[in-house]
């Protein structure tokens, strides 16, 4: 390249140099108060999933939309279950400030209070994860949330994200074709679950799954339920157990409850809190784009890689499900006015939603059906 060439662009070089000097020198004649950025708020947040589960994984989700709608004004710092404290201490640890923020479930803290399932797995009502959100965010479930936290003295405030699809029965040593067999059985799983499964005769192990596998291969427990076909074979359970039932309404619909500490969140400016909270909601449909994307696949995987028995829970199971979910939540009832408040809200809520769902909804089943040429179990 000649010298010739070299200089027209050098001079430019020069003249943009000056421009912007010149016009910095003005900016600072003209203006000499404007004060420099403002680091972003911090917010520590743990998960109550152990590392490898998919959970951590809508967690983010959330996290990094938020980090990027708030334009660096607002950082969100994401750990893993038990980097800070145990999964079902992140509702705590929150409340009192140890944590900013928490990702989690409100079964993981139901023995505060046994209402707080009523906000991710309650007695059946017909509604699955979408329609029971929709009762939270528009028919009075959020109020009443508020007024559980309130009477606890727990200093937070909380949102909910992932319409769960229904959760499976679960894993056993030998399939369970007869809710007889449920009897004495010692099982996993969490919150009004496992009053339903106690009050059908199982011996309830409460654990988070992190646990899981440890305590069955210790004889804890003989059978379990977690959440999914993705988060149940990323911690091995087929490696251990190879009987799975699909299907259950012991918890028909779930989501998760992202939660940031009071003082924390009434420090934050409005449009922060805005997109913290419109972040829950994109990131809840996201959620679910990645469920759908992952729980499929490893279900076909758990049946034709791994050999596992996939069957349907019978109908024999779901019948007395609903006989034990009419007797607890009569039981729970008579004991705490707020518990039926909550129920019955629920119930207002659903009387008029699953009947226009039910009536207007396609049957879905016949359209599968009829593409592909194979009978769906029922």
């Amino acid at each position: 390249m000649s010298n010739q060439q070299v200089k027209p662009e050098a001079s430019r070089r020069k003249f943009l140099t000056g421009a912007a000097a010149a016009a910095t020198g003005a900016a600072t004649l003209g203006f000499p108060m404007i004060a420099k950025s403002q680091s972003p708020i911090v917010i520590k947040m743990q998960g109550a999933w152990s590392s490898t589960d998919i959970f951590n994984e809508f967690a983010m989700e959330f996290v990094d939309r938020v980090n990027a709608m708030s334009g660096g004004r607002l950082k969100v710092d994401y750990l893993v279950g038990g980097a800070v404290v145990k999964s079902f201490e992140v509702t705590d640890a929150v409340s009192k400030g140890v944590l900013d923020a928490g990702h989690t479930v409100p079964v993981y803290w139901y023995g505060k209070s046994k209402v707080a399932s009523l906000f991710g797995s309650g007695p059946i009502n017909g509604m699955d994860a979408f329609q029971t959100l929709s009762w939270i965010y528009r028919g009075g479930g959020q109020a009443l949330y508020q007024e559980l936290l309130d009477k606890l003295g727990l200093n937070y405030v909380g949102f909910f994200a992932m319409p769960m699809p229904t959760q499976p029965l679960g894993w056993f040593k030998k399939p369970i074709t007869n809710a007889s067999q449920l009897k004495g059985l010692k099982y996993r799983t969490v919150g009004l679950a496992a009053d339903l499964f106690q009050q059908m005769g199982a011996k309830v192990t409460q654990l988070p799954g992190g646990e899981i596998i440890p305590a069955l291969e210790r004889g804890v427990i003989d059978a379990f339920e977690f959440n999914n076909p993705t988060s149940d074979s990323r911690f091995g359970a087929q490696d251990v157990i190879k009987n799975y039932e699909m299907g259950s309404f012991h918890q028909a619909m779930e989501f998760f409850e992202i939660i940031i500490n009071k003082k924390k969140w009434d420090s934050m400016p409005k449009d922060l809190q805005s997109i913290w909270q419109h972040g829950v909601e994109a990131a809840s449909q996201s959620n679910y784009w990645t469920a759908m994307a992952n729980y499929p696949k490893d279900l076909r995987k758990l049946i034709d890689k791994d050999k596992v028995n996939v069957i349907r829970t019978p109908k024999s199971v779901f019948q007395a499900q609903l006989v034990a979910w009419d007797i607890l939540t009569k039981r729970l009832s008579d004991a705490d006015p707020f518990f039926k408040r909550v129920v019955e809200s629920q119930r207002d809520w659903a009387k008029d939603v699953v009947y226009y769902w039910v009536f207007n909804d396609a049957p879905f089943a016949m359209g599968y059906e009829h593409v592909f040429k194979t009978k769906l179990p029922s």
